[in-house]
């Protein structure tokens, strides 16, 4: 009877072990383990380095022992993490780990290989930041780092970070996500959009494009270019589809029809191509912007968009830039604002922007309030490589809000509603239209 039960037992435990290989699961929780490769090329960026840079393959030449680098991961759940980094040495050197303010040091040794830095505790869902910095080393660079590894409980399929470098995304993840409103706008033909824009206090990062007024064919809205150089930005789309503005056919080309005073117009590239305009300016975060954009069809299949921009410092309206579009008749269509970052070494920086009284006048003269807007992002958000992004409203204001890390994201294609100003814009239309203007080609 013992002999039988015995046969028993092991037919029953032979059975439980051919259902978990034809299932690919263990019977322990270690075959359960995720492990995720985090590469530093998309994830992460250098403070303090001097000379240190973020390439594709991750940290190459890491000499100074002031550079700190700062990897970001979202984890969807709390837990245990064990953590792994993968380096290259040619002598020995000795780092210090640091994961959500403690630390470790680590020696490594020569040659490839994934250094075990223990294991550590995630006690909060969201953003951790993981940072390495160099102690001592034997040799001139103190290790090449290509990636961390992380397993254990709190890594699962929604462990968040900048997977892979297809179509260039540790580019586009380390400029972080752009954001966008798009406005509900009236059935009649809109011929001229304002808005106002104010970047608050210590959010005019640089690398930031305030985007004010967004339409079919172009933008219009402010950047901080660097340290000491910030603009008004006006551009137009060329109908020809090409990242290279040279190979734009002349039938196809955008026609500069006027300028401002001391506005530089040309050509531009890489995202589309075609032209355009901007305005040195040292705009101040905190003070309130107001953009205005003209779209008519000119007669003869195209159409004309004229940009305009007022400083409160300047107490009055300047144009920017006229530029003739062919191939198109059209008034203004798809009116949108956005934020974006156009310098991947600022994109662990956050940064926000207001957009408040937004208005449209048809072709009649009618003057109608805009208080909707659908919240949209890239393929940066929607890919869920990077969760750092927001926008919607506040009381009688718009808001977009991208990069820094932070942990409460928007729901893409969310619509707000803002309160209703009933201000309309006090604008002398036809005087602004003739605003003189230096039709030279350069300031």
């Amino acid at each position: 009877m013992n002999k039988h039960i015995g046969i028993t037992i092991l037919c029953i435990f032979l059975g439980q072990l051919q259902t978990a290989i034809a299932n690919n699961v263990g019977l322990t929780d270690t075959s359960q383990i995720i492990r995720v490769h985090v590469p530093l090329g998309g994830n992460s960026w250098i403070k303090e380095g001097k000379t240190e840079k973020i390439t594709d393959k991750g940290l190459i030449n890491w000499i100074d022992p002031d550079a700190v680098i700062e990897t970001y991961v979202r984890f969807a759940k709390t837990g245990k993490m064990k953590l792994f980094l993968k380096a290259s040495v040619n002598g020995k050197s000795k780092v210090r780990v640091t994961v959500l303010n403690k630390s470790k040091e680590i020696l490594l040794g020569e040659n490839i290989q994934e250094y075990d830095t223990g294991e550590w505790e995630i006690v909060d869902i969201g953003y951790a930041k993981i940072s390495v910095q160099g102690i001592s080393k034997t040799t001139a660079t103190f290790a090449d780092l290509s990636e961390w590894i992380l397993e254990g409980s709190v890594v699962n399929e929604e462990t968040v970070y900048v997977k892979d470098n297809k179509d260039n995304y540790f580019y586009w993840g380390r400029r972080g996500p752009s954001v966008h409103l798009n406005y509900t706008i009236p059935e009649e033909k809109i011929e001229w959009f304002y808005n106002e824009v104010t970047v608050p206090e210590k959010q005019d990062v640089v690398g930031s494009y305030f985007m004010a007024n967004g339409f079919g064919e172009g933008y219009f809205g402010m950047q901080v270019n660097s340290d000491q150089e910030r603009r008004i930005l006006f551009s137009v789309w060329s109908p020809f589809k090409t990242d290279d503005p040279k190979s734009v056919p002349m039938d196809k080309q955008i026609k500069m029809l006027k300028k401002g005073a001391e506005v530089y117009t040309g050509e531009f590239g890489n995202e589309g191509s075609g032209g355009q305009s901007y305005l040195k300016y040292n705009w101040k975060a905190g003070n309130t912007y107001r953009f205005l954009l003209h779209g008519k069809p000119s007669g003869d299949s195209t159409t004309t968009y004229t940009a305009y921009f007022f400083a409160p410092e300047e107490n009055k309206w300047q144009l920017i830039a006229s530029f003739k579009r062919p191939k198109t008749e059209t008034y203004l269509t798809r009116l949108h604002s956005f934020l974006e970052n156009f310098i991947p070494e600022t994109g662990d920086t956050g940064r926000m922007v207001n957009f408040g009284n937004q208005w449209v006048c048809d072709t009649s003269g009618k003057w109608t309030e805009l208080t909707k807007a659908k919240f949209t992002a890239d393929a940066t958000a929607r890919k869920a490589y990077r969760l750092d992004y927001g926008g919607g409203k506040q009381k009688n204001l718009f808001y977009l809000k991208n990069c820094g890390f932070f942990n409460d994201y928007t729901k893409i294609n969310e619509i707000f509603e803002r309160e209703s100003l009933g201000k309309k814009p006090d604008l002398k239309l036809e005087t602004i239209s003739q605003l003189s203007a230096n039709t030279s080609k350069q300031p």
